[in-house]
């Protein structure tokens, strides 16, 4: 900290302002990083797609909930539609007329295990939402620090631009005055052409950044484009964050790793229906009927019982596929919890290089740079030195100024990254 306030005392000259220019500022939409994630997750297409998955689960779990309806049938037999003639001689008929209500009966839990499985599956699909999320937040986070770092860039260039049409005035005046030779001035406009040209590079950069943010944030053509106003640089941490402590943590909340371990619980529970299954229901049937004939009328009530005989089909299908489902997702979440491990120490390796290069660069190198470009240029105006070392100078300091930017983005995605792999914020 002490170096980079060193460097800004001693390049007045440069500005870390990163807003965009007046002209064309107002038709953004100016939002910090934390806005756009916020408004990411309000309206970003593909998380509202997700977030439907969440009203599906519900409609599964009010069908798993549900009872099998009654059956009710009627019937009319005998009846006389062919001109036999019913009567005493012949004996036929009587006609027949009935209502029946059928009612199954579940057996082993049924209902109750379908709407253990559609619990599960609700709760799967909250953490896939969850890990939508999550998800969705790195992607915004990283597309705000590419505008920053883009902003950043394109200040600079401005900067080195401003700087070098100082020089070529100075140069022109002293040109005038008969203090320097005409290539002077000529080489001073070059260098300032070529920064320039740099400038309008930047200017690219930065629209095809806010272009990348676009869709994150939901917005349509129509809408005004968004711009990031924020900082690019933190102050890095004086340590790093506690690597087992990380693991731990990340085996614990990450979402991905909670939905596949909410599939096993499903696979399990799925086992116990599909088990269930294979077990026979029975129905139970009611029946009223009327006959109606030549000798006399009858009201009869009829009582049934049915079961289906399990001979060849016990559900051995459904219960070997729940089996397979079983082994499968105790597999997949070994596997999930071996490639977060992988991804945890990856991010916190990645982590630790930038917050360690950042905090080399702002001691060691920011200060020494800005007060030798302000020195050559002080002595070249005093005439004692050369353009070529003022150019040199100025080369130098713009490189390390692009460095020192990169890596401060980089410290930010680092510290974006290993905060996804672990699932919570790890910056200071």
């Amino acid at each position: 900290m002490r170096a980079r306030t060193q460097f800004l005392v001693v390049a007045t000259s440069f500005s870390f302002a990163f807003a965009g220019t007046a002209s064309g500022q107002g038709a953004f939409r100016t939002l910090t990083i934390e806005d756009a994630v916020n408004e990411a997750i309000q309206k970003n297409l593909g998380l509202l797609a997700e977030r439907a998955s969440l009203t599906v689960a519900e409609a599964g779990l009010i069908t798993a909930r549900l009872r099998p309806n009654p059956v009710l049938s009627g019937g009319a037999n005998s009846l006389d539609w062919l001109g036999t003639g019913f009567d005493e001689l012949n004996g036929a008929g009587p006609p027949e007329y009935a209502i029946r209500v059928d009612v199954p009966f579940e057996r082993a839990h049924k209902r109750e295990l379908r709407s253990e499985v559609a619990e599960s599956v609700k709760r799967i699909a909250e953490a896939q939402f969850a890990e939508a999320v999550r998800r969705l937040r790195l992607d915004v986070t990283l597309a705000s620090i590419d505008v920053l770092e883009a902003k950043a860039r394109l200040q600079l260039a401005r900067d080195n631009l401003q700087t070098l049409e100082r020089l070529v005035q100075l140069n022109e005046r002293r040109l005038t005055s008969g203090a320097i030779p005409a290539l002077e001035v000529t080489r001073s406009r070059v260098a300032m052409l070529q920064y320039r040209g740099s400038v309008k590079t930047a200017e690219l950069a930065l629209n095809e950044a806010r272009l990348k943010l676009l869709p994150l944030v939901g917005r349509r053509a129509d809408e005004p484009p968004v711009d990031i106003e924020d900082r690019l640089g933190i102050p890095p941490a004086e340590a790093g964050p506690d690597l087992a402590g990380l693991l731990q943590f990340a085996r614990t909340t990450r979402p991905d790793l909670q939905a596949l371990r909410r599939e096993q619980a499903r696979t399990q529970a799925d086992l116990r229906l599909q088990v269930a299954e294979g077990k026979v229901d029975y129905t139970l049937g009611a029946e009223y009927r009327r006959q109606q004939g030549i000798n006399g009328r009858g009201n009869l009530f009829g009582l049934f019982f049915s079961v289906p005989l399990p001979v060849f089909n016990r559900n051995q299908g459904e219960i070997a596929r729940a089996e397979a489902e079983g082994g499968k997702s105790t597999l997949s979440v070994a596997a999930l919890e071996a490639q977060i491990a992988g991804e945890v120490e990856s991010a916190y390796q990645e982590f630790e290089s930038s917050r360690q290069l950042l905090g080399d660069i702002e001691r060691d190198l920011l200060t020494p740079t800005a007060a030798a470009r302000i020195g050559t240029t002080y002595v070249y105006q005093a005439g004692a030195t050369s353009l070529v070392d003022v150019l040199d100078a100025q080369r130098a300091f713009n490189e390390t100024m692009e460095t020192y930017y990169t890596a401060q983005a980089a410290y930010r995605r680092a510290e974006a990254r290993l905060a996804l792999v672990v699932g919570k914020d790890v910056g200071p």
